[in-house]
């Protein structure tokens, strides 16, 4: 008898039913996707840095060494397994020609430097995570370049030095645990032991990697104080296994947890239409229930018949949801795929994603069971008197309409209908939000990492082109004749230069770190500060989020940092927002020794008639071996796959949220045209046209959907630029601002959203021309 029900019901209402199996199929296929994408992310990672041995902890250093020393050092040292040196020829962009392309890599921001693979761990592994062993005259380029010229095995590397060319041909493509990411400015070519002695004769900067394993990676952090007060060297940034770990994880971790909090929305939306279809169906099936508390049927049967059907639906949507989630994860995971290589399908990766179904499942259940509680107070006597709850219409009438020349008389209408059955709108009102919410949040995001402006996040002020020098010969004088060459040009409207020392700094516990500190002035390209300002004095410093967050300073705190030879006490003058170099950087004006420094950045603005790609050519040519580069380029460097995952994630919610809006739509108009059949016959039989009645919904959806937009929008604007925020600020970002642009925000997606719920509010009101007179007298 309950399957005979079950199935009768199924039938009499198709839309409805499929409509909420495709709520709980994209809250379940979302949800399962995201946590798969996390699963397979940690087992990825950890799959690739245990076949490459990374390192636990990496000091980068640019100048002479003792290799002797540092191996002694690290045999003597209790924390330490192992230990090696690892050396890398550095060659200037300008040198290197890749695949068919015939312009060499002039503007990159990347530090390119060829290796050779490593004897005892950080070893350089193939697009199988496999070790890489080549022949002479063979190269391994990083998958970046791969994902980013579109490179092919068989294609030529060639290095230009001079009238010399080498040419290689590219063997395989290499996965580096090291610097895999775009957001890691080095990038390691691996070529043979005979190759690599080929070009030491041609090459002659070089920069090395100290790289050390331990015995116990939970001294990391002790390991990492110990060597900072050796007197080993330091010249260069200092790395870690959780810093390695944060930046391969990043883009692909973002996306994963952008995808479940969307499915959360969802299936707030697919539990707000189950709940509007059971109170209809029990205001619908009122005398009904009456009639079989009547005749003696037990109250929890009649539940079981009601609640069976949204098991099946829910069971049904969350299993088909979890199957299709193992089909549609290769899309998400493609770059992941790429990028760090996907281990073998296990049950993990079936387990995890069933269990988040699974939940979605339960949840729904929950939400009905709930809902139904309803039947509780549904009283035998006045359901058989009245036949219905009254509770969805409730309040009907108390509107009053006041015949009004200048407003037309089916905008009266729909305003009247929308005070008077408020909480029945009120579920369109909030689904409305939720969709707004899913598509401007993206859409503004998108526009925020693309936008200049977001180099602020990264340490940096803004400005028209940035040099970069370091780990050259000579590098104070070089400095000076760039300085000397911009002071004279002409076209140059502005500049400052800035010196990056590392520096010693007394940590909350006392003990001495290092740091890497910018000194300058910072007044020509100012950054955003989250709190305080620029340093202005001699005694004041400036400290990155996550700098301030590790030494427990805030604003008008006292720093110590070691300057020339001797402990000073700084001021905290301001704290600022950096994504770079581990997010752990600080800027001051105090004075330093130039011998110190470990490079140096020049920032200027280029007058307006200038052409800025010509300006770089001229200064690359110049300026060799400095970096320069326009912020845009930067950026798209830095970012690249970060912004192509969010492109692609934005795409998906924009579809995902005009499908929302087309289903929601067309369940609550079919489900109000319904319940005023007989309303509807009567406006006709007085002389108003299937138009009217049909504009009447249109408007009435329509004023819902203005006044979601507005809220959906305050909303994105708030509780998403907080919630990107937060995912941002492992890196460094705490605060991330939007920046907005009008037309895609204000003017194309409330279109696009004001376009699918008009056509769908027409279509389902079709049926209202077989509302008549004579069958309502009928009924």
């Amino acid at each position: 008898m309950l399957i005979k029900i079950l199935r009768r019901d199924l039938r009499k209402k198709k839309s409805i039913t499929s409509v909420l199996f495709l709520f709980v199929f994209l809250a379940a296929i979302l949800a399962a996707s995201g946590t798969g994408m996390i699963s397979k992310l940690f087992q990825s990672m950890d799959y690739l840095f245990t076949k490459a041995e990374t390192p636990h902890f990496v000091q980068m250093h640019a100048g002479e060494i003792n290799k002797q020393e540092i191996e002694d050092w690290a045999m003597n040292h209790p924390f330490v397994s192992k230990q090696q040196t690892v050396e890398m020829l550095n060659i200037d962009g300008t040198k290197l020609l890749l695949g068919n392309k015939q312009e060499p890599e002039i503007n990159s921001v990347m530090d390119i430097s060829f290796v050779k693979q490593n004897e005892a761990f950080d070893y350089l592994l193939d697009l199988e995570n496999e070790l890489i062993q080549l022949s002479s005259g063979e190269i391994a380029v990083p998958v970046y370049y791969m994902v980013r010229d579109q490179l092919q095995i068989g294609d030529e590397v060639s290095i230009i030095n001079g009238n010399e060319r080498i040419t290689f041909t590219i063997s395989h493509f290499l996965r580096d645990s090291l610097m895999n990411p775009s957001m890691v400015h080095s990038k390691r070519f691996l070529v043979s032991d005979e190759d690599y002695q080929l070009l030491k004769v041609h090459i002659k900067e070089s920069e090395y990697l100290i790289e050390f394993l331990l015995k116990d990676i939970e001294q990391l952090n002790n390991f990492s104080q110990s060597y900072q007060e050796s007197p080993l060297p330091s010249g260069g940034p200092t790395l870690d296994y959780q810093t390695f770990k944060i930046l391969n994880g990043l883009t692909e971790g973002v996306l994963a947890v952008t995808i479940i909090f969307i499915s959360l929305l969802l299936i707030v939306i697919a539990v707000l239409c189950l709940r509007l279809t059971i109170l209809a169906t029990l205001e619908e099936d009122y005398r009904e229930i009456g009639v079989m508390k009547a005749i003696g049927i037990n109250q929890a049967y009649m539940k079981k018949i009601y609640m069976s059907k949204y098991v099946v639906i829910a069971a049904t949507a969350s299993l088909f949801g979890y199957l299709m989630s193992l089909w549609f994860s290769p899309l998400f995971t493609r770059n992941m795929a790429t990028y760090l290589g996907l281990v073998p399908r296990n049950i993990v990766d079936y387990g995890t994603p069933f269990v988040a179904a699974f939940l979605i499942f339960i949840f729904c259940l929950v939400c009905c069971r709930m809902t139904l509680r309803k039947f509780n107070h549904i009283s035998t006597v006045e359901a058989l008197r009245a036949g219905k709850t009254g509770r969805i219409s409730k309040g009907q009438g108390n509107f009053p309409i006041h015949k009004n020349r200048f407003v037309p008389i089916n905008l009266l209408l729909a305003i009247k209908d929308l005070f008077s059955r408020g909480r029945m709108y009120l579920l369109l009102f909030v689904v409305y939000i939720i969709c707004t919410f899913i598509m401007i949040v993206p859409v503004n995001f998108l526009n925020t990492i693309q936008s200049s402006s977001f180099i602020n996040y990264m340490g940096i002020g803004k400005s028209d082109l940035r040099i970069d020098l370091q780990q050259s010969e000579d590098m104070s004088a070089r400095f000076g004749d760039i300085l000397t060459y911009i002071e004279k040009d002409a076209d140059v409207e502005k500049f400052t230069s800035l010196v990056v020392k590392r520096l010693k700094v007394a940590g909350s516990d006392g003990r001495l770190e290092n740091m890497n500190v910018e000194t300058g002035d910072m007044s020509l390209f100012p950054l955003e500060y989250l709190k305080g300002n620029i340093p202005n004095k001699e005694n004041e410093i400036a400290l990155s989020y996550l700098n301030s967050e590790e030494l427990n300073k805030d604003v008008g705190d006292i720093l110590q940092l070691e300057v020339n030879g001797e402990m000073k006490d700084l001021i905290v003058s301001g704290i600022y927002q950096d994504i770079t170099n581990g997010g752990r950087t600080a800027k001051a004006i105090f004075p330093t020794d130039h011998e110190q420094a470990i490079w140096y950045v020049i920032s200027l603005n280029l007058v307006n008639d200038v052409d800025v790609s010509e300006k770089i050519k001229e200064y690359t040519k110049v300026f060799h071996p400095a970096k320069v580069t326009d912020i845009k380029g930067y950026l798209a460097e830095t970012l690249g796959g970060t912004i192509e995952q969010l492109r692609l994630l934005t795409i998906i919610a924009i579809v995902i949220t005009l499908g929302i809006s087309i289903l929601i739509s067309t369940l609550f108009v079919k489900m109000i045209v319904a319940k005023d059949s007989s309303q509807n016959a009567i406006l006709r039989s007085i002389g108003f046209s299937l138009r009217d009645i049909q504009g009447q919904y249109v408007m009435r959806l329509l004023i819902v959907l203005f006044a979601a937009i507005l809220s959906g929008t305050i909303l994105a604007n708030t509780v998403g630029q907080n919630f990107v925020s937060a995912l941002w600020s492992m890196l460094g970002a705490a605060r991330i601002e939007f920046v907005i642009n009008p037309v895609h925000a204000y003017l194309l997606c409330p279109f696009l959203l004001l376009i699918a719920v008009t056509v769908t509010t027409l279509i389902s009101t079709n049926s209202i021309a077989n509302n008549k007179i004579s069958e309502m007298n009928a009924d």
